[in-house]
């Protein structure tokens, strides 16, 4: 009865905290979605903006509203770079 009762404690303590982490990633990875497809509504390479707004999204944990500008809502969103010294961020 002990050997079953400390199972069962070790079960649903690792549930509990498994859940803990999986919710907020996929909130976040729900949030970064939705977010990047507004901000690349407009774009002129959709793929290309929806994937390096992800990116930046999933880093900074932020996108600023709208579909171009308004990057001060956001400063590390705003200053990624890339390799080449250029935004990164759409």
């Amino acid at each position: 009865m002990n050997k079953s009762l400390l199972l069962v404690s070790i079960l649903l303590f690792t549930i509990l905290i498994s859940n803990s982490f999986i919710q907020p990633t996929m909130s976040q990875s729900f949030y970064c979605a939705n977010s990047c497809k507004l901000r690349c509504a407009v774009a002129g390479v959709k793929e290309r903006c929806l994937k390096y707004c992800g990116i930046c999204c999933a880093k900074c944990k932020c996108v600023p509203s709208g579909t171009y500008g308004n990057k001060h809502q956001c400063p590390c969103y705003r200053d990624m770079r890339s390799s080449k010294g250029k935004p990164k961020c759409p």
